[in-house]
C-alpha cells in the first residue's frame, strides 16, 4: 500500500497508480474496499454497468518514483520539479524555483521557500534579501556563481506563509537529489524553518547555529544561520551570521 508522499511522487512524475486486485479481479483501493465497478462492488450492487475491457499494459514493476527522482540527471530532475502537481503549491504558484548557481559548488545554501520576487522570477534569493546574501558570500570572497542557491520549497507558498510540513515533505526528494548531485563540501542553512527541516529537529534557529552539525548518509557539514530576510530586519544579528560565515569558510578552506 502506497503511503502519501510515495503516492504523491508518482502522481508528480506521471506514474500511473496500479490498485491491488483480488481473483475476481476486483480491485482493491487504500481503504480495502472493493472499488466502484469492479466485480465485488457489481455483487453488492447488481445496477452497476459492466466494466470496461481492460487493454491497459501490466503494472510497471520498475522502481519507484522516489527512487526515479534520485537516479535523474540535472535536466530531467528540473522537469521533474517544472511539472510538479506533489502539493496544492502547484495551484498558487507563477512558476516553480528550482534553484541557481554552480552545480559543481563547495558550498550549497538552503532556504525555506521562494517568496513573491522568486516566484515572479524563477530564481531563489533574489530582492533585497538576495542582494544581502550576495554581500554575505562576498565578505568570505565568494561569488553568487560560485555556489548553489535552492529552497526546501520549489513554490510559493500563499501570501508568504511559513510551509506546511506535507508541502516540505513532498518536495524533499528533489532538493535531496540536488545536495547528491552536487555533493557540497559544506551546507549553510539560513532560516529556522530550513535548519530544522534539513536537521528534523525542533531547536530554535539561535541554539542551532554556531556550530558544525552532519547532514544525510554523506555527512555533509552543516552550519545554520539566520535568513538573510531576518538581518534585514533584525540587522544587531549580523554579527552573528558574520560568525556562521567565518565558520563556513573555515570548513570550505579545510584541507583535508
Amino acid at each position: 500500500m502506497l503511503d502519501a508522499r510515495r503516492r504523491a511522487c508518482l502522481e508528480a512524475i506521471g506514474i500511473e497508480l496500479w490498485s491491488r486486485r483480488l481473483t475476481d479481479g476486483s480491485a482493491v483501493g487504500a481503504n480495502g474496499r472493493a472499488q466502484p465497478g469492479s466485480p465485488a462492488a457489481r455483487h453488492a450492487n447488481p445496477k452497476l454497468p459492466p466494466p470496461a475491457v481492460d487493454t491497459a499494459a501490466p503494472p510497471d514493476t520498475g522502481p519507484s518514483a522516489l527512487d526515479q527522482v534520485s537516479q535523474l540527471g540535472w535536466d530531467a530532475l528540473r522537469s521533474a520539479v517544472a511539472d510538479c502537481h506533489a502539493c496544492v503549491l502547484h495551484q498558487t504558484r507563477t512558476q516553480t524555483v528550482f534553484g541557481v548557481g554552480d552545480p559543481d559548488a563547495d558550498l550549497m545554501i538552503i532556504g525555506e521557500a521562494p517568496g513573491a520576487d522568486e516566484d515572479r522570477q524563477g530564481e531563489p534569493f533574489v530582492g533585497r534579501a538576495g542582494q544581502l546574501l550576495n554581500a554575505m558570500l562576498g565578505a568570505i570572497h565568494l561569488a553568487r556563481a560560485d555556489v548553489y542557491i535552492a529552497n526546501i520549497l520549489k513554490c510559493r507558498p500563499p501570501s508568504n506563509r511559513d510551509p506546511k510540513p506535507a508541502e516540505a515533505e513532498a518536495c524533499t526528494p528533489y532538493l535531496e537529489r540536488q545536495i547528491a548531485l552536487i555533493e557540497p563540501k559544506v551546507i549553510l542553512a539560513v532560516g529556522r524553518i530550513a535548519a530544522q527541516w534539513l536537521l528534523q529537529s525542533d531547536q530554535p534557529i539561535g541554539r542551532l547555529r554556531g556550530t558544525v552539525h552532519s547532514y544525510g548518509t554523506a555527512s555533509t557539514p552543516l552550519v545554520a544561520s539566520y535568513h538573510p530576510a531576518y538581518l534585514l530586519r533584525s540587522p544587531l544579528a549580523k554579527a552573528k551570521a558574520w560568525e556562521d560565515l567565518v565558520l563556513v569558510s573555515r570548513i570550505l578552506n579545510d584541507p583535508s
